[in-house]
């Protein structure tokens, strides 16, 4: 394994820089100084070649009159009213189709295609010969409106497929608050025309959740789940004042540390490629990993990015209370992980007060030690079950899991807190020995947002903490390997001490570091553009 450092010296730079050679951006490329540290201006355009569209006089036109770009035709707003009746219409002659006859899930999703199609074209005939034509693209629109109250998740569906969304709160059944890519914020159409409708399509969403039962029921007042595409749904009735629900989307389903460090344009720079290395060797050498971070932050992001750093033919667990990270996607790799999932109870308490059924994380990790694997990965540590999980840390090698936490101090009481939730018999003492001996790493991704002052959410790694056990005043000891530069991302900072024979086993030197902790600085590609620090110079 060759891990490739930048090659110059960076003690000799500015005190305070935490970037190396910077690029600048011109018209969203990048551009590097030359040698003299000016920048390179980008090469001006061509003019258009004689008789091309856009040359003077030809066929566009003339160079410096901008073109007027003529505005789409306006769409009508679907009726839902005409789309519940196609949809009962769909659903009364599928189940005549269904009525005495065997069929594959395949051959049923063709013919409720096909009979959506002719319900929606008889509607827009009828509408045809009434005077009032249907626009193609309307009609288009209502069949997928249709398709998506039989099958998918209504109104919402539309939501599903707006790549620039990012999160979706949805505040009863007439305010719906969209939160896209780079912080910007509007309200949606109605989701339902009632709150009791809003409670049926995400009843629906339940009964059609993976491969666990789910529900939301006066019973079961809550609801957690992934939908079809991958995004997270959240939503609570009963106990609010109206029905709520959250979605997240994860638009970023495969991703790997390179990507991470800035190969990806569309990515946010989140670690430079002296972390990116240092977290591949540390995958390499089976540490176990804790990535902590508030929501939203980008922890799920991270997690995958070093899941795909394991080897493809390796088998490990994954455990989740609802599949986030996946694995049908990632079985396309990695052939030989074992994906399992928490399930809720549904039914009368026993007399450990669990109701029937459940099944819980803390559950599944002593199932998952017994399945030969080294490696345990849970989504996220939320409760009682960071205790088995440390538990198993202490017996494998290159576990991971995620953490909330609200700073990179705070990750350590954070999980002596979850820890105490396990039972009267853990103390703190015994919480802090239980870390200390079966972390080897803490990454902290840091998300810093200013949207209110006219900027964007900023997602990096800014804490890379080595565990080194527990101090002589009982306190989980740590090093800072990678700590905050100039601009509040990580940079090296001090050597590993625990973990460097293991680094060094698979070809890892940590030493390479030593210039960078004495120049202070990183290896970050691209600078970070930060509205508040504009403001303050």
């Amino acid at each position: 394994m060759r891990f490739e450092p930048v090659s110059y010296d960076p003690r000799q730079r500015e005190n305070g820089v935490t970037s190396t050679v910077p690029p600048i951006v011109h018209n969203g490329r990048h551009h590097y100084p030359d040698a003299a540290g000016q920048p390179i201006p980008p090469a001006p355009p061509a003019p258009p070649a004689p008789g091309s569209a856009g040359a003077p006089g030809v066929g566009g036109p003339t160079v410096g009159v901008p073109a007027i770009a003529q505005p789409p035709p306006p769409r009508r707003r679907v009726d839902f009213a005409i789309v519940r009746e196609l949809r009962r219409e769909l659903s009364e002659r599928l189940t005549l189709w269904q009525r005495g006859r065997e069929y594959t899930p395949g051959e049923e999703d063709l013919e409720r295609a096909r009979l959506a199609v002719e319900v929606v074209a008889a509607y827009a005939d009828a509408a045809r010969r009434a005077g009032t034509p249907i626009h193609a693209s309307d009609e288009r629109a209502l069949l997928d409106q249709v398709t998506a109250e039989l099958v998918g998740l209504g109104r919402l569906q539309s939501l599903l497929v707006d790549e620039s969304i990012e999160e979706v709160h949805i505040l009863g059944c007439d305010q719906v608050r969209i939160t896209r890519h780079g912080g910007g914020v509007d309200w949606g159409d109605p989701i339902a025309d009632t709150d009791d409708e809003m409670v049926e399509i995400l009843q629906a969403a339940a009964r059609r959740a993976g491969s666990t039962e789910r529900s939301l029921s006066t019973s079961k007042p809550t609801l957690d789940l992934q939908l079809p595409d991958g995004s997270r749904l959240a939503a609570v009735f009963l106990v609010s004042h109206r029905p709520y629900a959250v979605i997240r989307r994860h638009n970023t389903l495969d991703v790997t540390l390179d990507e991470l460090a800035g190969a990806r344009a569309d990515l946010d720079e989140m670690i430079d490629p002296l972390i990116r290395d240092f977290l591949r060797a540390a995958m390499r050498a089976g540490l176990n990993i804790m990535v902590a971070g508030l929501a939203g932050a980008g922890k799920t992001t991270v997690i995958r990015a070093l899941m795909n750093e394991i080897p493809a033919d390796e088998p490990y667990v994954l455990l989740e209370e609802s599949r986030e990270l996946l694995p049908a996607r990632r079985q396309l790799k990695h052939r030989a992980v074992m994906s399992f999932e928490s399930r809720e109870g549904h039914g009368e308490r026993g007399p450990d007060g669990r109701p029937a059924g459940e099944v819980t994380i803390a559950d599944l990790i002593p199932v998952s030690l017994r399945m030969g694997v080294l490696r345990i990965i849970v989504g996220e540590v939320r409760s009682r079950e960071i205790v088995p999980m440390l538990q198993a840390m202490t017996t494998s090698r290159g576990s991971m899991c995620t953490i909330h936490a609200r700073t990179p101090g705070g990750v350590s009481e954070r999980i002596i807190e979850l820890a105490l939730s396990h039972g009267r018999e853990m103390t703190v003492d015994q919480a802090r020995r239980m870390a200390g001996n079966a972390l080897d790493l803490i990454v902290y991704v840091t998300v810093e947002d200013e949207t209110a002052i006219g900027g964007r959410k900023h997602r990096f790694v800014s804490h890379i903490e080595e565990v080194i056990g527990v101090s002589e005043h009982n306190r989980i000891a740590t090093t800072t390997i990678f700590g905050p530069g100039a601009d509040g991302r990580a940079v090296p900072r001090h050597l590993p001490e625990r973990i460097r024979d293991q680094l060094l086993r698979i070809g890892y030197d940590a030493r390479m570091l030593t210039r960078y902790i004495e120049a202070g600085t990183g290896a970050w590609r691209r600078p970070r553009h930060s509205e508040l620090r504009r403001r303050a110079t």
